[in-house]
């Protein structure tokens, strides 16, 4: 019988397996076991914090508009003819006061009227003293008959009306024909400025034209677009006008513009808001008055706040109680701070944003001592437990 051979190289590889095996049961089974021992302390990052201090504060609020006239109008002519004269003051940019003559329209014509007036109203009355007489010498020839009822047409009673209702109108002819005198003479209606000129001498003008374009100089104003943020922070006449609002003293406002490269100041005062609040932009928008715009400023070269300026205005609030002073950066989702405990751990705090402007902001709502994080817009906090 034929014996059966094995190749070296199988018993070889046979021998290095079972040499493996021994190895790693002794290297696991001899291994030690492993010690317990504490989790590693995990270090919490450092961040700025700063101490809450609320206190009673105003807080003034920014906006911006353009100056306006408080009263702008046409002057019209009421009389047709052609202009005689104009006042060296009738120019654009001239100043003129309450009363003074503008221009002057040629009046003959207007005398005239006036003299047929007169002579209409002379036989108007010369007619009604006819009438009467006749109506008294009707009286007493009836009379005379006995009769106990009088005819109104026998007596000249129709007669005697119509010779009133005529000296009525040829008294009111006369009137109309001395008022259109009058109006030949176009005169200031208040104090102002005429911004444009559409007469002048010469010039032949209808009743009804334009004669010019001008404004009152004693108030200028200005229409200050404020949103809800910024109405809750003044003392508004908002609602409605009751002798109660009318007694509050009116907010003050601090105007300034630029003129000549150099910034200027004017003080003025919040008179009122517009009775709807716009459609578009849904801002309110609060009536600012400056008196006498136009007047010089004793030792100062400030110009007047002519209309048409751009301006900055800053209105003074209404006081308010906690109030926070805050960098912008400590805020997180606009309403939102957040707060170090006594336990070293970050709370959130709901506040209510007052004011925000220059990288500062005023909020509500947090406590004297109270630590809020300084800049809560970091990549850190996901470090802490969040309570």
């Amino acid at each position: 019988m034929k014996k059966s051979t094995v190749p070296r190289t199988a018993l070889y590889a046979v021998a290095v397996m079972a040499a493996g095996l021994l190895a790693a049961t002794l290297l696991l089974t001899g291994k030690p076991a492993p010690e317990p021992r504490p989790p590693p302390q995990r270090e919490l990052p450092a961040v700025d914090v700063i101490v809450a201090e609320p206190a009673a504060r105003e807080l003034s609020v920014s906006t911006q508009g353009t100056v306006r006239p408080l009263r702008e109008i046409d002057l019209i002519s009421r009389v047709a003819g052609r202009v005689e004269s104009s006042a060296p003051e009738f120019a654009e940019g001239g100043f003129f006061r309450r009363g003074d003559l503008l221009l002057k329209i040629e009046e003959t014509d207007y005398r005239f009227a006036i003299a047929r007036a007169e002579s209409q109203l002379a036989a108007a009355r010369q007619q009604l003293a006819e009438e009467e007489g006749q109506a008294q010498q009707a009286r007493r020839e009836w009379r005379d008959l006995g009769s106990p009822q009088a005819n109104a047409l026998f007596l000249r009673e129709p007669q005697l009306a119509s010779a009133r209702a005529a000296l009525a109108a040829a008294e009111a002819d006369l009137g109309a024909a001395r008022l259109d005198l009058e109006r030949t003479r176009i005169v200031a209606p208040f104090n102002g400025r005429i911004s444009e000129k559409l007469a002048d001498s010469g010039q032949y003008v209808m009743s009804g034209s334009v004669v010019a374009r001008v404004y009152a100089t004693d108030t200028a104003l200005v229409r200050l677009p404020l949103t809800d943020r910024q109405v809750a922070l003044l003392d508004l006449p908002l609602h409605y006008r009751s002798e109660e609002e009318a007694a509050k003293p009116a907010a003050a406002v601090l105007l300034t513009g630029t003129f000549g490269n150099r910034d200027w100041q004017w003080r003025g005062r919040i008179v009122r808001t517009d009775a709807r609040i716009d459609e578009d932009s849904r801002m309110i928008y609060a009536v600012a008055e400056v008196a006498d715009p136009f007047a010089r400023e004793p030792g100062s070269d400030r110009p007047p706040l002519a209309p048409g300026m751009f301006v900055t205005a800053r209105i003074a609030g209404r006081p308010l109680a906690a109030v926070t002073e805050l960098p912008r950066a400590a805020l997180r989702r606009e309403e939102q701070v957040m707060l170090v405990d006594a336990r070293q751990q970050l709370v959130l705090r709901e506040v209510e944003l007052l004011q925000s402007a220059g990288g500062r902001v005023w909020v509500q709502g947090l406590r004297r001592g109270e630590r809020v994080v300084a800049d809560a817009s970091g990549p850190w906090w996901w470090a802490w437990r969040w309570q």
